[in-house]
């Protein structure tokens, strides 16, 4: 007997149609070990690909993550300038330092025409308080009217 079984009929025609006859585990197996490495190396090359991307991205997360604190910091200072400035106090002794005095009591029109209370002068300024060193223009007192020109001024670079 042989070590090799005879096929008959429909199984021995089809035995012939397929390659590696001659010699059935040697053939097959080297197609199958060459796609099973193609495959495991694709995959690791695919996994290389992918961190380094999620790495990438880490990176840029972390950098926006660094300028939008820095931008918050920048405007909690700023919001804190414009609260100091806007408060009654600094206001009040802006005012002052431009020469401004409080109003008097206002009085209303009415939709008649009327007039409504009982107007009074702003206060003057008091005896001890000081004027500043630099005055903007519109706050300079003015002891004569100045002189008005006819002639357009220009100003250089505009």
């Amino acid at each position: 007997m042989s070590s090799k079984p005879e096929l008959k009929g429909r199984a021995a025609r089809l035995a012939r149609l397929l390659p590696g006859a001659t010699a059935p585990g040697q053939a097959a197996r080297t197609p199958f070990v060459l796609l099973v490495v193609l495959l495991l190396g694709g995959g690791l090359i695919g996994l290389l690909v992918l961190n380094s991307a999620l790495s990438e991205g880490a990176f840029k997360l972390d950098d926006l993550q660094k300028d939008t604190k820095s931008l918050t910091d920048e405007e909690q200072a700023l919001q804190r300038d414009v609260d100091a400035y806007s408060a009654p106090q600094a206001l009040q002794r802006r005012a002052r330092e431009l020469g401004m005095v409080p109003g008097g009591d206002p009085a209303f029109l009415a939709p008649d025409g009327t007039v409504r209370g009982v107007p009074s002068p702003a206060a003057a300024e008091p005896a001890g308080a000081s004027r500043p060193l630099v005055l903007a223009p519109e706050a300079m007192p003015t002891a004569a009217a100045p002189a008005v020109s006819t002639t357009p001024t220009t100003t250089p670079g505009r």
